[in-house]
């Protein structure tokens, strides 16, 4: 089984303690997943812990003018190499992939989740760094020279990079090869081939008048897939036509 440590730099440590605790996720990045192929270690990093001002003040105006604070990339450039690379037996950044979530990135879809997930988080042998930005961003001098990597979530913009992190983690981490219980699971699920996923019904069989759809009580294997992929047309049609395209 291979060992994935995850370092997240953040000014706030406690955004992720409920995804470390919660659900299929949580127990996964907890390394208590036994039966994947990796088991995980995630790690935060106070930003703050490195800072030497009176006020553990991690920002600074920007030069030129402008709106907002920017963090620091003397702060970051520690917390880095003193929090990580060297506290934590690392030959150098050669064994470290370091992530910035950022609108100049990769945008993050179902492809990208898939290849960070079976890649970064599974097949590559470097473990993984995460950067949360705050305030206006990050000196350009700290991505320049540290970072090997950039995602965006879409063209919105957050507070911070905490959320984001989250999302990245929580969709990529499903497709570490027994992740999952059911290794199908992913495969069926919205967006694998372009396509919506198709409704999906329990008990009760009938619920306020409307009834579970016939074909799917009757037990005919092949019929019940015809109406699985006839369903997953209709639904994309009808709420993202976008995906066809």
């Amino acid at each position: 089984m291979n060992s994935k440590r995850i370092w997240i730099l953040t000014l706030f440590p406690e955004f992720f303690k409920p995804l470390l605790e919660c659900g299929i996720a949580g127990s996964a990045l907890r390394g208590e997943r036994n039966e994947g192929t990796t088991s995980f270690e995630v790690n935060c990093i106070n930003i703050r812990d490195f800072s030497t001002t009176k006020y553990k003040s991690v920002d600074d105006s920007p030069f030129g003018g402008g709106p907002g604070m920017v963090m620091r990339a003397d702060i970051l450039r520690d917390a880095l190499l003193e929090g990580v690379v060297k506290a934590h037996g690392y030959r150098g950044l050669e064994d470290l992939r370091v992530i910035y979530t950022s609108p100049r990135g990769v945008v993050w879809n179902n492809k990208v989740a898939r290849e960070f997930g079976t890649k970064a988080l599974g097949e590559d042998p470097r473990d993984v760094v995460f950067v949360c930005g705050r305030y206006e961003g990050v000196d350009e001098r700290f991505l320049e020279k540290y970072v090997t990597e950039y995602y965006s979530l879409g063209d919105y913009v957050l507070t911070g990079g905490e959320l984001a992190v989250m999302v990245m983690l929580d969709s990529a981490v499903r497709f570490v090869p027994g992740i999952l219980g059911n290794k199908l699971s992913s495969q069926d699920d919205s967006f694998e081939d372009g396509l919506l996923e198709y409704p999906q019904y329990t008990r009760p069989r009938s619920f306020e008048e409307m009834e579970v759809p016939a074909v799917l009580l009757e037990g005919n294997h092949k019929k019940i897939l015809e109406w699985q992929r006839a369903e997953k047309e209709k639904m994309t049609r009808k709420h993202r036509p976008d995906l066809k395209s």
